[in-house]
């Protein structure tokens, strides 16, 4: 998003294009004997070639800095200087962008030009900010405001309070973003700046996104994405297509985002835009993958987008979202060292991008603006007072005097105030990273030791009681003699046995995930119901559901429903002299509904001792804030109704 703004900002720093044909806009300004249509000329057709054909667009401006210095006509000169800084940042070059953009800024002070000072500034300004260089940028930009202000020009102002705004944005300071979007849009639609009220408009929705007012949000950003597809502005199409995706990811459509986010991908490559654009739309399909378990899917778009961070190294802050989300790709197929070195590398580039002291310095700058803003207030009412002092008694002019040192001491105490509280606020969001962060690595090694526990169990105890069974098996072959009631002894041990490989698996299962998703309960009670077929043959099973096969419970709810599910078909088998069993699964206004039917002897609730069975299974319910409900008709049947 921040390359965007970063061409777009650049490119509204100058007027637009005639419908002409560049080269003989060049060539008719060449005719004339007027050095700034000359020079203008050759801002305007250098400029365009930019973005078509970069060894023509240098050659035009050099020439341009060449005609402009013969002329001494410093304007042009000053001008074509912070369009070659362009050049440099479009092409990569960042040092060469920098040294020109603040050669320009410095010519534009020394010859007092304020309206190509403030312009200068602005560029800078996003410069710093697509280098990561938080703690210049403000300066930059409020730099930028106070010159369009005592210029008077209102138009112009838009510029650096959207950009303010973004920042503001970043900051996740949303209340004070959306003041100064807002402000931005009021000026533009003034003007009916139409290209930059779309702009504006997406600014607004990613604000109320980051709010969680979706609604409003999409409201804000098909505005936005009428007015860009009007005016033809593919770039902004790429930003709000990414917005949208998001947005729709975040309440689970996930067939229109995954349509916004390969829309965005799509207009970038066809219109040949760079390619670390596509980056944030990759991390984008890389997260949603993730979410709905595809995580091989996930790690086909991670590689996409780091093979061209490989290949644009510069773009690395574009990454770190990517980073966080890939590692959590490898997590979910196993590939935990690469999963922990992407996580790491997420922390490492956050903080290098984002330091403690940038956030202060940065939550300084406002204050800073806004006193000086004062001090100039105050400065043109001494003024005023001064000359009004010759006219009025000397009983009124203590009075006056004390009025405006109240007025003073008021100012300070408010801004002193103001800052301590956008500190605090920085210092509060600054901690609140850092725990989400360490709660993920914490998640990461628990989710480790589980792994490393359930391959214990099955390598360790399950191999252990597989050979208690073929002991067994050996002895009933052995004691061929022996009498019936040693035998069946043994049987029953091997049974036993058997039923606890059964419900160690059944627990592996269980802690190899981290949830489980409905599908992967449904297969869990097939697999048991074709086990209980083999054992009860004039059975007949039916297992039904109708919920979202991607809905899941954590572990620990997966398990206690599959152990209760299983200990209800048990007691219908044994007690209940069913015919028909029928195991359904249900949502219902936001509850979870599983039941197990049968059409058995059933039994009065209310005269009958429950046994230690349904006592376990009504335990594991409360353990996961779930409820069990027992439902049986004599000669009827009996439903074991679980609530979640």
């Amino acid at each position: 998003m921040k390359i965007r703004l970063f061409i777009l900002t650049f490119f509204f720093s100058f007027t637009n294009f005639y419908c002409q044909e560049i080269d003989s806009l060049l060539i008719s300004a060449k005719k004339t004997n007027n050095d700034s249509i000359i020079a203008e000329a050759y801002n305007k057709v250098g400029f365009k070639y930019i973005f078509s054909d970069k060894k023509k667009a240098l050659k035009i401006i050099t020439e341009g800095e060449e005609f402009t210095k013969k002329a001494n006509y410093k304007f042009g000169f000053i001008k074509l200087t912070n369009t070659h800084g362009i050049y440099f940042d479009v092409i990569g070059i960042k040092d060469s962008a920098n040294y020109y953009f603040s050669k320009s800024l410095e010519l534009s002070i020394e010859n007092n030009f304020k309206s190509l000072e403030s312009k200068c500034l602005n560029n800078l300004g996003m410069y710093n900010w697509n280098q990561g260089y938080f703690n210049k940028v403000l300066d930059y930009f409020f730099k930028s405001l106070q010159l369009e202000e005592e210029l008077n020009n209102e138009l112009n102002k838009a510029n650096p309070l959207s950009n303010i705004g973004l920042i503001y944005q970043e900051m996740f300071l949303t209340d004070k973003a959306l003041e100064y979007h807002f402000k931005a849009l009021k000026i533009r639609e003034k003007y009916n700046d139409e290209t930059k009220i779309g702009l504006s408009l997406n600014n607004i929705a990613v604000c109320y996104k980051i709010m969680k007012q979706y609604e409003k949000a999409i409201i804000y950003l098909k505005k936005s994405l009428e007015i860009s597809v009007k005016t033809n502005d593919f770039i902004n199409q790429i930003s709000i297509n990414d917005n949208l995706g998001n947005i729709y990811n975040i309440n689970k459509n996930y067939e229109l985002a995954i349509k916004h986010y390969l829309a965005s991908i799509n207009i970038s490559d066809k219109k040949q835009y760079k390619e670390s654009k596509k980056i944030s739309s990759y991390s984008n399909l890389v997260a949603l993958y993730n979410k709905i378990n595809l995580p091989k899917k996930a790690l086909f778009y991670s590689d996409l987008a780091f093979k061209i961070l490989k290949k644009h190294p510069e773009d690395i802050y574009l990454a770190s979202d990517l980073h966080f989300h890939s590692a959590e790709s490898f997590f979910r197929i196993g590939n935990y060292k690469k999963g922990n070195f992407l996580a790491e590398k997420n922390i490492r580039l956050k903080d290098s991008l984002f330091s403690l002291n940038n956030a202060k310095e940065i939550a300084n700058l406002e204050t800073k603006y806004q006193t000086i803003k004062k001090e100039k207030e105050i400065a043109i009412q001494k003024e005023q007072l001064l000359e009004q002092e010759l006219a009025i008694k000397n009983r009124n002019l203590y009075a006056i005097l004390l009025a405006s040192a109240l007025l003073i001491l008021g100012i300070i105490f408010f801004a002193v105030y103001k800052r301590n509280q956008l500190k605090k606020k920085q210092l509060q969001k600054e901690i609140d990273l850092k725990d989400a962060l360490a709660t993920i690595k914490t998640q990461n090694r628990l989710q480790e030791q589980r792994l490393r526990i359930s391959r214990d169990l099955h390598d360790n105890i399950g191999s252990q009681l597989t050979f208690i069974i073929s002991s067994v098996d050996n002895l009933k072959y052995v004691s061929k003699n022996a009498n019936e009631k040693l035998k069946d002894k043994l049987a029953g041990i091997s049974s036993f046995t058997t039923e606890t490989i059964y419900e160690l698996r059944d627990t592996i299962w269980a802690m190899n995930k981290s949830e489980i998703t409905i599908e992967d309960l449904h297969t869990r009670i097939l697999s048991f119901v074709e086990k209980a077929k083999i054992a009860t043959e004039n059975v007949e099973f039916t297992v039904n559901y109708t919920i979202n096969k991607n809905e899941a419970f954590s572990s620990l709810e997966g398990m206690n429903i599959f152990r209760v599910v299983q200990e209800a078909v048990n007691n219908s088998i044994k007690y209940a002299e069913a015919s028909k069993i029928e195991i359904k699964i249900d949502k219902k206004e936001n509850q979870f509904l599983i039941s197990v039917i049968d059409n058995g002897i059933g039994f009065d609730i209310n005269s009958v001792e429950l046994g230690n069975g349904l006592s376990n299974m009504e335990k594991r319910m409360s353990e996961i804030g779930g409820k069990l409900k027992i439902i049986s008709i004599i000669e009827k049947g009996t439903e074991i109704k679980i609530i979640l």
